[in-house]
């Protein structure tokens, strides 16, 4: 008697958008081929002047399972991945960062754990440093105007154990053993079901960079979707390998995202006068930022 053959993996269309991501670029891709299930890797590029789209051409131009969408501008972290669904044949889409490198069963194990959880609508990983360490982010607590002035006035440093003080970010908490419902995943890997995609819509391109995750995970819940955090799947994240030679443009997009993501799910949930003093320390902090790295670039 024949063996039952093995059902073939769905198809997982993977995005990256690239902006002068160099040879960090090439490795992610090459990283996604070497999936032990079929992918389909989309690049979309905002206009980057790196070479880096050409050498990922003469790298791996040959093979079929990559699509390159050359935007010729930056038009952003949301809009550059959405772009790029419209060619996503996929059955499941994994946004991913440029910068991130992961495992030939990264994809398969994350398909397994997504057809174990069919309410989960979005699904992080454990996002690593590359000293092996877990980067804060990648499960987290939204950041509801109470929280960021909490964080703010380093109130989650005087009552550590206060639940209301409680820090945002949860990467120094014990890693559980087992998958776990959270407020908010890091926008480097978010792997979500296209059932739930077309239920929620795409990313908000209202955002230019950053917050555009958090949003995003907002939306997956306000429509019942659980965002699930999956301790046992791990990649690597050289974080900001896009973003570094533009740093004080980058936290102005920061945080102009930060005032919209406030605005638009909080405004009507705070007194005015809170939510003004918030919108101030969002931009208080951003001048002190722009001086920081201003000075920083001319020592």
């Amino acid at each position: 008697m024949n063996a039952p053959r093995k059902s073939r993996a769905p198809l997982v269309s993977v995005i990256c958008v690239n902006f002068n991501g160099g040879n960090i670029l090439l490795q992610c891709v090459r990283s996604v081929l070497t999936s032990t299930v079929p992918v389909q890797v989309i690049v979309s590029d905002n206009g980057s002047t790196d070479g880096s789209i050409a050498a990922l051409e003469e790298d791996l131009g040959n093979d079929e399972r990559l699509v390159i969408i050359e935007n010729h501008e930056n038009l952003g972290f949301a809009r550059g991945n959405n772009v790029a669904l419209s060619q996503a044949e996929g059955e499941y889409i994994l946004f991913l960062n440029p910068d991130c490198r992961i495992r030939p069963d990264t994809i398969e194990r994350m398909i397994d754990h997504s057809k174990r959880l069919p309410e989960a609508g979005l699904l992080g990983c454990l996002i690593c440093n590359p000293d092996g360490s877990e980067q804060a982010g990648c499960r987290r607590r939204v950041p509801t105007p109470w929280r960021a002035a909490v964080r703010f006035l380093g109130l989650h440093h005087l009552f550590p154990h206060h639940a209301a003080f409680r820090d945002l970010n949860m990467h120094e908490l014990p890693l559980p053993e087992a998958p776990v419902e959270v407020e908010a995943i890091s926008g480097a890997f978010m792997f979500v079901p296209r059932e739930a995609l077309e239920d929620v819509g795409p990313l908000d391109e209202g955002y230019f960079l950053h917050c555009e995750d958090l949003d995003w995970c907002m939306r997956f819940r306000q429509k019942g979707w659980k965002v699930m955090f999956i301790p046992d799947v791990s990649i690597v994240h050289e974080k900001g390998g896009c973003s570094r030679r533009r740093k004080i443009r980058v936290e102005w997009h920061k945080h102009c995202g930060m005032v919209r993501f406030y605005r638009k799910f909080f405004r009507y949930q705070y007194p005015l006068p809170f939510m003004w003093l918030v919108i101030f320390a969002v931009w208080f902090r951003f001048g002190l930022m722009a001086c920081y790295l201003t000075i920083r670039e001319r020592i």
